[in-house]
């Protein structure tokens, strides 16, 4: 019960009906996660002003600005522009990362540790990194492509050297009981299998799906449109929809 009133909380949808709150504090709650004056105008002023300047300008003025609204930014990160970011004081990125125009970062929730980027990694354009209540590890030198959506109420734990290939989904919970017929499905209790871990050097390729409960073995690889509903050890290689075991890399 406790778990789903967190769960609860970090609902967007859930929590836009609240009506037991004004607007500038679902608005608060939703992207800024820290209340105070000098907390949204900080925020507000940065991303009015930097958010969607091309060029060099724009990166050169986003590199020195947005670390003021991050938890951590290391050295030589590189912001694209029209990034959405939520809940910032709860997103880590490490040294030299580069993070692509349109990306979503989203820590959202009140208990989770949010988003952490290693050092050296890549997020590619339009991707989604979006917290539910939960969190997302992201190891050094990880390559996430275009397109991809990383959805965690739970954990989410991607090791180092790893690389997701375009329009990946990764979804850590979001399964939900639907025993019941006189409420609606999304108002039902959350199930959870305890998040999903790609260990290091893993592939995935173009549209893999993994869901909630999968534990890849490092060096794993994936075929390109594979849903993938259960573990595999290190070095396989898996394909299909459910994935299955093709062999082991180097057989």
């Amino acid at each position: 019960m406790e778990e789903q009133k967190k769960q609860e909380k970090a609902s967007v949808q859930k929590a836009l009906l609240d009506k037991k709150k004004s607007a500038i504090s679902k608005y608060i709650d939703i992207f800024i996660g820290k209340k105070g004056i000098w907390q949204i105008l900080k925020y507000e002023c940065i991303l009015l002003f930097f958010s969607r300047m091309p060029g060099a300008l724009g990166l050169f003025l986003r590199k020195i600005f947005y670390p003021m609204i991050f938890k951590k930014v290391g050295r030589g990160v590189v912001f694209g522009h029209h990034i959405t970011i939520r809940h910032p004081h709860k997103i880590s990125i490490g040294d030299n990362t580069f993070i692509d125009d349109y990306v979503v970062l989203d820590a959202k929730g009140e208990e989770n540790q949010g988003i952490v980027i290693g050092q050296n990694a890549f997020i590619g354009r339009n991707t989604i990194l979006s917290c539910k209540e939960g969190s997302i590890y992201l190891g050094d030198f990880t390559n996430i492509s275009a397109n991809c959506s990383l959805l965690s109420e739970t954990v989410i734990d991607i090791g180092k050297y790893a690389f997701l290939a375009g329009h990946c989904y990764l979804v850590a919970g979001g399964n939900h009981s639907f025993e019941r017929k006189d409420i609606p499905i999304m108002l039902q209790p959350s199930l959870q299998k305890g998040g999903i871990t790609i260990g290091e050097d893993c592939w995935l390729g173009a549209s893999v799906t993994v869901l909630d409960g999968v534990c890849l073995g490092k060096g794993c690889v994936i075929g390109a449109g594979a849903v993938v509903t259960k573990s595999f050890p290190g070095y396989s290689v898996a394909v299909g929809c459910p994935a299955r075991k093709l062999k082991d890399r180097g057989i």
